[in-house]
This record gives structure tokens, sequence and C-alpha cells, in this order.
């Protein structure tokens, strides 16, 4: 492999980014801690099929520095961190390269702490937990809690900005939601429960069917649901669906989704905000998820978890207000107020 890690056009002053393998199992991961001022590094890991060590690189590194402004701006006491481990689909060594990426963890001693993403499962992370001590303890079994929770933070994300773009609420409003996993899923049927119109998109096919059957769900062709007509844009699969190709063809008013990393790069932002489309940008929103966890020494509680992800609609309209106030774009003015908290805590530093 030929990387240079510091002039990657992703990295950003990251304190820590390791390349990790075992010839044994084929593991090959990266981990990268972007910034522990807040607290340790704390993040899922990743397991995708990148189609080469070089993207796998760049979502390590977008990841990391996301979780750290999510973090800030959501005043969780924990840093950006993240690991993807780059998977070669061989199901036969599936639990041995996540074992070897479990003793690559351990080996760091706690400086970055793991959990659940796209691609690892809770059995996956308890299979991790029998070679490392470095895995984020919650009172689940699947993931459940950390899903519903990120789907109540978007649903009040997507208020604040219907809210903000003039719009009647979620009840007689068109949400088209583009992934249909545990998240998107409980995505749907809270918008469903309060009054609003589906139109979604899965490569699932069972998926499809479920929330058609579920929810009275509109189904979108395959690479069309951002450009259908809609209130809302809800990405909630993977990132990068906001890019030059496809935000001239949005016909929603508000985006706001699930998914990480929704721009293609940051200059995307500008170019919804030229469009008069509100971004929720997707820290935001979608930090539902990290709120599960709670401080050190007290017990998970659901309901508190629920509560500060509804207090997403809060933190999301406050966003929105400051864009607006100091003509700057969404995207920005969640950087500048995520960045105020890590300057208070750390002393100065460049946006």
């Amino acid at each position: 492999m030929s990387l240079n890690i510091y002039s990657h056009p992703d990295f950003d002053d990251h304190e820590m980014v390791i390349y990790c393998t075992d010839k044994a199992s084929g593991m090959r991961a990266f981990i990268a801690v972007h910034d522990t001022t807040l607290g340790p590094g704390l993040g899922g890991c990743r397991m995708k099929a990148y189609e080469s060590e070089q993207d796998a690189l760049s979502d390590a590194l977008r990841l990391s520095r996301g979780m750290t402004y999510k973090y800030a701006i959501s005043g969780q006491d924990y840093g950006g961190a993240k690991a993807v481990i780059i998977d070669n689909r061989d199901e036969a060594t599936r639990s041995e390269r996540i074992l070897a990426f479990a003793r690559c963890l351990e080996r760091l001693g706690g400086l970055y702490v793991t959990g659940e993403d796209a691609g690892i499962e809770t059995a996956d992370v308890r299979l991790m937990r029998t070679a490392t001590r470095h895995v984020r303890e919650l009172p689940m079994d699947d993931a459940g809690e950390i899903a519903l929770c990120t789907a109540v933070g978007v649903f009040h994300g997507i208020k604040a900005g219907l809210e903000f773009a003039g719009l009647p609420g979620i009840k007689g409003s068109v949400v088209a939601v583009e992934g249909l996993g545990k998240v998107g899923m409980r995505l749907c049927q809270l918008i469903h429960e309060n009054g609003g119109q589906l139109i979604v998109y899965d490569i699932d096919e069972a998926r499809i069917a479920s929330a058609r059957d579920r929810f009275g769900a509109v189904v979108a062709e395959a690479g069309t649901i951002h450009a259908v007509e809609a209130d809302v844009y809800a990405p909630c699969a993977l990132g990068a669906v906001l890019n030059p190709g496809t935000i001239p063809q949005l016909r929603a008013a508000v985006v706001a989704g699930a998914a990480n990393n929704q721009l293609s790069d940051p200059d995307q932002d500008a170019k919804l905000a030229a469009r008069n489309i509100v971004y929720c940008p997707d820290f935001v929103v979608n930090a539902g998820g990290v709120l599960c966890v709670p401080e050190k020494g007290i017990p998970f509680d659901l309901d508190s978890a629920l509560g500060r992800a509804r207090n997403i609609q809060n933190v999301t309209a406050k966003v929105l207000e400051h864009a607006r106030d100091h003509g700057i774009t969404p995207g920005r003015a969640a950087d500048v107020i995520a960045l105020a908290r890590l300057t208070k805590a750390n002393g100065p530093r460049e946006a």
C-alpha cells in the first residue's frame, strides 16, 4: 500500500491514524482518531467492501471528524473516532477478521472504543468483546435502542427543517426516505404514525415490500428517489448522495436524514443554499445514536436517551437560525457552534 495520510484531502490534523493488518485472516482496517479534546475516542466500526484502500481511508478520516463535531454539538464528552474494516466478502474468514481487528484495538489500550456501525452487528461486537475490553457497553441485544434514538433525532430534525422552511409539520408532508435499514424503517414508522406520506427506496426488495405494506409507502424507481417531488428528502443509507449530479435534480424543500457524510464535499452545502433548499447538517440530526451513551457511572435509561434525541429539534433550529443570521450555510454554522465548544475546552483552533 502506498498512501500518504498527511497529504490526504480528508486529513484534518487527526491525532492518530492506524493501518491494521493480519496476514493469517486477511484482515485490513483503518482506525482514525480525530480529536480527543472532549474525551476518549468513541465511534463505531464499519465493515464494507471498499473499491480501494484509498476509499477506506477517506471514509475513516471523514467519519471520525464527523464524530468529533457530533459529540461537540450534542454536548457529549467524547472524542471523534471511527474504524473501517475492508471487507473481502469471504464469509469463511469473517469471524477471524473481526477477532484480528479486536486484538489490534486492544493493543491501543483504550485510546479508541468501538461499537456497531454499517456492516457490523451486535453479534460481531459480542465477538470483539472476547478479544478486547474496548467496546462500548450498552444494555441491548440487537442495537434497537441506537436505531430508535437515531430515528427519533432525525424525525425531530425534519420537524425543525420544515418549520424553518415555512412548511406545515409532518402531518400531510411527503418525505422521501432513501435506505430502509434499522434507522430508516424506524423513521418511516414515525412519519407514518404522525400523518406523513412516504416515498421510499432500498436495494433490498423485502424491505421495500415491508414499508409498502406497513406504511402505504410509494416506491421510487432505482436511482430516482433524490429527484422525486417531496417536501423532505431523507438520506438514510450511505454518504455522498448530495453531489454535483444530484443537487440540481432535487425537488425537496428540506434535506434531513440519518446518513453520515451526505455532502460529497463541503462546497455542496453552498449549492443547496443557492437553490433555497434547507439542509439540516447530518452530524446534527443523526446524533441520536450517540446520545444513547450515558455519562460514566450513570445507568442507561431509554426514556432519558429519547429525551436527549428529541432535543435535536432545538439544536437543528439553532443551527439553521445561526446560518440565517450570519449569512453562512447550515453546515458552516454547525461547524462554528461545535468548534466553539472545542475551543472553550482546549483553546483556539482553525475552523
